[in-house]
């Protein structure tokens, strides 16, 4: 068991709402952050202290990680639509999130007292545009912070965008995704691959 402090960016995902009662289980206290207010009590009832602040606001963002004083910053933030029809429409949004979101992650960690950082990525090759440039940028920003970059599968089941189909490799089911996440929080730091 564990007392450590989880601060659970993306926690209103569909991978988050996996994760928060895996780690409450484990014994970790979770902030859940969204940006969202009418998210908050789904994150309570999850076990999770809500936090709400948009990860853009980086001033408001500082507050709230040394408010919280975790000691492990989770980043399992995406800016995806919830049709994968629509997945090329966001690519703009998701490459955003994942450097300027990332970015304010770091540097709220930085201010407030330099919590371990673990953040997802893909496990699949993008090998062109803001997404590729975007995933490249977070891989070398959290190693760079001695961090661990979950590089994960497409996800599939109940919640994600293949819940009755199996996508291609790679890919790994979601709720064992959220496992294999708790277990890798105090893992040293590199990319660690995360599929079936």
């Amino acid at each position: 068991m564990s007392d450590e402090r989880v601060f659970l960016a993306g926690a209103s995902g569909v991978l988050g709402q996996r994760l928060i009662p895996l780690l409450t289980e484990a014994g970790y206290v979770v902030g859940g952050m969204t940006r969202s207010a009418g998210k908050a009590g789904l994150l309570r009832d999850l076990g999770a202290e809500p936090i709400v602040v948009d990860v853009y606001d980086l001033e408001a963002l500082v507050r709230a990680v040394r408010d919280f004083a975790p000691d492990v910053i989770l980043n399992e933030l995406t800016d995806l639509p919830d049709d994968a029809a629509d997945i090329g429409a966001y690519t703009a949004r998701n490459a955003r999130i994942r450097t300027e979101g990332n970015r304010n992650l770091i540097e709220a960690a930085r201010r407030g007292g330099s919590p371990r950082i673990l953040a997802q990525t893909v496990a699949w090759q993008l090998t062109e545009g803001p997404g590729a440039r975007a995933v490249a940028e977070l891989e070398r920003s959290v190693l760079a912070e001695g961090g661990v970059v979950l590089s994960y599968g497409q996800f599939y089941g109940p919640g994600t965008y293949y819940e009755d189909t199996i996508p291609a490799e790679p890919r790994i089911r979601i709720d064992r995704a959220a496992a294999r996440t708790v277990e890798l929080l105090g893992a040293p730091s590199g990319v660690v691959v995360i599929t079936d």
